[in-house]
């Protein structure tokens, strides 16, 4: 869409270049042909002279200007177009950063749960081990009282 209104734009552009370059060329040549053969004008002659002398420098500025615009128009298309490029990039960088946090999460809930596991079967072991001491101190009562009748 940028596009088409660049090419509608420069179109329209290059036809009021092609119109001043024209009519600056017709003063010109008018210039030219009442410098040759008029030897005397008339005050209205020379106005109508004067006018388009100034109607030229006019047409001249102005045709400066419309370059300096289309060159301006130009570069902020550019702009423009590596603003969204870059915008593009940035979305992705995003993308990928939030894929990444996403994947950081899933890891740090899968050892999250390894560990309540292993804490689990620790908690497990240290029953079983108290467990077994409480037997072996049974077991060691036990003996103390049969060593201590037969003594």
């Amino acid at each position: 869409m940028a596009m088409e209104l660049k090419d509608k734009g420069t179109e329209r552009w290059s036809g009021a270049i092609t119109n001043l370059t024209e009519t600056a060329s017709n003063l010109e040549s008018l210039q030219k042909l009442i410098l040759k053969k008029a030897v005397f004008v008339d005050d209205e002659t020379f106005a109508k002279a004067s006018l388009s002398a100034e109607q030229a420098r006019t047409i001249k500025v102005l045709e400066q200007r419309v370059e300096t615009l289309e060159r301006e128009l130009d570069a902020a298309i550019t702009a423009a177009a590596h603003a969204r490029s870059e915008k593009r990039q940035a979305e992705a960088a995003q993308k990928a950063a939030e894929l990444h946090a996403q994947e950081v999460t899933r890891e740090l809930e899968n050892t999250t749960k390894v560990f309540e596991l292993h804490m689990e079967e620790l908690r497990s072991k240290q029953e079983e081990i108290s467990k077994r001491d409480e037997d072996i101190k049974l077991l060691e009562a036990i003996i103390q009282t049969l060593g201590g009748k037969e003594s």
